[in-house]
């Protein structure tokens, strides 16, 4: 069982030789130090760090990274070395972080050799501090333990070393920095195991219930992602999906949270008691499973997606079946001569009807009750949504504070149903994203697009792009999202203002074949060199001047100034780009690409189509239903989307 340790909690270590595993989210220094009893270090050569990465019983990494393994043999250390103390600094790189409360807390983990996690601590309520004394392995008695010492030092490496008594502390510290910058290499996360996610997850289903089928959507509709398999091809559809993305896969659905041991997420909380005896109860937001309110919220939204899907399926299927009866039980009253002429052919006619009716009205009052209901917990769990769920009017945007860590998932529009327009259910997609996104800037055979002019599709699709980069760069800490544009006809100058103006762009828009060429090669070799880095297991040991963040293109007006040779690169990006944290938002109508016949069929199915305006072509995984998806738009006048981009700039100058 791993203990989960607090500031000052201490734990026995059952084995000597050991792992230490660090995760900062950010790349790090990570060294270690031998002291006597009382803590104190005797010389530079009791201290493990880059530039001196080997001691007896001790190994450190070379150079700083985002996750560091150091190796332990507890009984290789001398006799005199009563602590091993880890300790975390960050480096002094230009354009890093220079504080540990601008950055995701560290977490350390003390484990065996075959991995098995024996300790935790998450270095929680750092600020100013540049350098921090994680943890202490310490002798007692004959045996060793572990404390969570979390000490963290605004005077960065050297107020640390001088604090365990090193002589010369500044000068030591001054050489481990060079040190690094001499080897400074940068680091990625290889991807998280992608689990199965399965069905409904409220406090009405059990946990490890199967995945629902995927149904096949009506037509050559387009889809959402799969609630069984996450993002798939055209041809299957789903709405949001249930549970976090990574560790170890136990089930249809994986609640093992990274830093708790446990077999099933926390209930819900209660539910609000009804206001009349007989009636439902009163709807609660957060009112389902999960390990946190944005996890409750996000299974509560799939819940809700279902409910509407199954009680429409409900209603349909009723309806159906009142209209075949009637036809069945007219076959057989007109099948008699006798029946066809007087009174008694139109009164076997309005007794069908009349039972038509009452059956099709019976559907209807269920439906309508289970709508009402479903609207209730709408308007309850709306207002609760946090900005990545939210919508472009909430509230919650007027607070909006660049988050430490990225969320579950990200809205990116609206579904409804035509029983019933005005319940709107949010759109989710799980962070980070598993595929690429296609705006549809062409025709469509919706009404709204019929009534939509040309020119004003482009710019609505532009717009919408516009948007959803938006989004993507406010829901990430800062500095862990770039985003790119090819805009190679400068058709979109206007539409792109929000994001050059506002500086997050990692480049001014590429125009030209040369722009095109010039930005397509930069990400095809990022995506070369994480996937090389990840197979050979050197994840923290990738170039200096590659940009480790989540990367996004947009393209706009594809295909135009692209040659074979880039639509070549644009097919490989968006089929090996996603799993390495490179995306692609296309703003593209499919007609303009119609030359290339189907050697882009590919593409386009990989890609998730969405709309700039009302249309009709998503499909849920339960019963196959036709979903209206509705685009976000900013409320008219509203300057949200400018207060968060400047946010979002604002926070990379200043981490």
């Amino acid at each position: 069982m791993t203990a989960e340790l607090v500031r000052g909690q201490n734990h026995t270590l059952p084995q000597t030789r050991l792992e230490i595993r660090v995760s900062a989210g950010t790349p790090v220094v990570a060294g270690a130090t031998l002291g006597d009893e009382r803590g104190t270090v005797h010389g530079i050569e009791w201290i493990a760090h880059p530039g001196s990465p080997q001691l007896p019983g001790l190994e450190v990494s070379k150079q700083a990274a985002a996750d560091h393994r150091l190796a332990v043999d507890l009984d290789a250390v001398p006799a005199a070395v009563h602590r091993v103390t880890v300790l975390l600094a960050l480096p002094m790189a230009a354009g890093g972080p220079v504080r540990f409360g601008a950055v995701a807390a560290p977490f350390v983990a003390v484990t065996g050799l075959e991995g098995t996690e024996i300790a935790t601590f998450t270095l929680t309520g750092l600020d100013a501090e540049s350098a921090v004394a994680a943890l202490e392995l310490y002798r007692r008695q004959g045996d060793w333990k572990v404390r969570a010492v979390g000490q963290g030092y605004a005077g960065g490496l050297a107020a640390m070393l001088a604090d365990q008594g090193v002589t010369g502390a500044a000068e030591l510290a001054r050489s481990i920095h060079e040190a690094v910058a001499r080897g400074m290499a940068r680091s990625v996360a290889p991807p998280p195991p992608r689990t199965p996610e399965g069905d409904r997850v409220r406090h009405t289903a059990a946990i490890g219930d199967p995945a629902p089928p995927v149904a096949p959507s009506a037509g050559p509709a387009p889809t959402l992602p799969t609630a069984a398999t996450g993002p798939t091809t055209d041809s299957t559809a789903g709405g949001p999906t249930a549970g976090p993305s990574a560790g170890p896969a136990t089930g249809p659905i994986n609640y093992a949270h990274p830093r708790r041991q446990a077999t099933a997420p926390p209930p819900p909380p209660p539910t609000a008691p009804s206001a009349e005896p007989g009636r439902p109860p009163q709807p609660v937001a957060g009112d389902a499973t999960g390990w946190s309110m944005e996890e409750r919220l996000y299974n509560q939204v799939w819940g809700m997606f279902e409910d509407l899907a199954r009680t429409t399926a409900a209603y349909r299927s009723a309806v159906d079946f009142a209209e075949s009866r009637m036809d069945q039980e007219l076959d057989r009253a007109l099948s008699d001569p006798r029946n066809r002429i007087g009174g008694a052919g139109d009164g076997a006619r309005q007794e069908a009807r009349a039972k038509r009716d009452q059956l099709t009205d019976r559907a209807r009052e269920a439906l309508d009750r289970d709508l009402a209901q479903l609207a209730a917990e709408s308007a309850v769990v709306e207002p609760a949504l946090p900005a990545a769920f939210a919508a472009w009017d909430n509230p919650v945007w007027h607070a909006y504070r660049v988050p430490m860590e990225i969320p579950m998932a990200l809205r990116i529009g609206d579904l409804h149903l035509p029983e019933n327009p005005d319940l709107h259910l949010p759109l989710l997609v799980r962070l980070p994203l598993e595929r690429g996104i296609w705006i549809d800037s062409g025709r469509t055979a919706s009404e709204a697009a019929a009534l939509t002019d040309t020119d004003q599709l482009r710019r609505l699709a532009v717009d919408n792009a516009v948007a959803h980069a938006a989004r993507l760069l406010a829901v990430y800490p800062a500095g862990e999202f770039s985003v790119h544009v090819i805009d190679a006809a400068g058709s979109a100058t206007a539409a792109l203002a929000p994001l050059v103006n506002s500086g997050v762009l990692a480049g001014p828009p590429a125009a030209g074949a040369g722009g095109v060429a010039s930005v397509l090669a930069r990400l095809t070799r990022r995506v070369d060199l994480v996937q090389m880095a990840i197979r050979a297991g050197a994840a923290d040991s990738l170039p200096p001047d590659l940009d480790t963040a989540e990367q996004l293109l947009i393209v706009n007006d594809f295909p135009h100034g692209f040659d074979d040779r880039a639509v070549t690169q644009l097919r490989y990006l968006a089929d090996e780009g996603p799993s390495v944290g490179v995306h692609l938002l296309m703003v593209a109508d499919r007609e303009d690409a119609s030359a290339y016949g189907p050697v882009l069929d590919p593409l386009w199915r990989s890609l998730l189509r969405i709309t700039p305006v009302a249309d009709d072509h998503l499909a849920d995984p339960w019963v196959g239903h036709a979903w209206t998806y509705e685009p976000l738009r900013t409320p008219a006048g509203s300057r949200v989307l400018e207060q968060v981009l400047a946010q979002v700039a604002a926070a990379r100058r200043t981490g």
